[in-house]
């Protein structure tokens, strides 16, 4: 790792709110699954509330799917107006190119466990996700901003997963599958590739913006565990 990235902002970040990255990144709910003592009601549930999560475009009946899509567009725009360094669009076109396949793949894994996505149930803290992604999505929201809200919420994910297949996991073999999709290097690179963007813009910010950036990461870690609290069965 370049030594500057290594030292940069968001490893500043992490450091500083290590706590709340580690609840979101090593929630309970994630250990379970690498523990081997996941209850499968969790991961249906799970199945159920990721829908929303608007990485898959499964539906307009999916509140966050519809939230995410402009989202992740409005970063892109943002990318070809105000980025200083043109391959930071094709990062972001190369996590929207990857959609297609993982729609295919949600639809399967739904009907393999069961779980009827047009009965998906909206719930409070999905509800303030969506509107925490509209915010993000005012023009006079700064780019460093932006980027780091996408950074932070694919990072989770990817951190996330790939806990399940570190040495020693126990995860069962029906899982694996999907701890390989979010978990796999290939992911990784992605997620360092926006980590080193945002490092970048972040560097540059001006105080007032990098505060706002600050406080975009830490709602981003909040929603995330509200998100993974969820799935373990906790309030809806």
């Amino acid at each position: 790792m370049d030594p500057v990235e290594k030292n940069g902002v968001i490893d500043r970040w992490v450091k500083k709110h290590l706590v709340l990255y580690t609840g979101a990144t090593r929630h309970p709910f994630i250990l379970s699954i690498r523990d081997g003592t996941i209850d499968f009601s969790s991961f249906k549930r799970w199945l159920w509330l990721a829908v929303l999560m608007g990485i898959w475009l499964t539906g307009q009946d999916y509140i966050f799917v519809r939230e995410f899509v402009p989202f992740a567009a409005s970063v892109l725009l943002k990318a070809s107006k105000n980025s200083d360094d043109n391959s930071d669009t094709e990062v972001v076109l190369s996590g929207l190119a990857s959609l297609s396949d993982e729609i295919s793949w949600f639809k399967q894994e739904a009907a393999k466990w069961d779980v009827p996505l047009s009965d998906v149930i909206v719930h409070k803290s999905n509800q303030n996700y969506c509107r925490f992604l509209e915010s993000l999505m005012l023009p006079a929201v700064e780019y460093s901003v932006v980027f780091t809200a996408l950074w932070a919420i694919e990072t989770v994910y990817q951190e996330s997963f790939s806990h399940c297949l570190e040495d020693g996991n126990k995860t069962p073999p029906e899982l694996l599958e999907a701890c390989q999709r979010w978990g796999s290097e290939g992911f990784g690179e992605f997620c360092r590739s926006l980590k080193k963007i945002a490092n970048r813009c972040l560097e540059k910010a001006p105080d007032e913006e990098l505060k706002k950036a600050e406080v975009t990461f830490l709602r981003v870690l909040e929603l995330e565990i509200e998100f993974w609290d969820m799935s373990h069965g906790g309030p809806k």
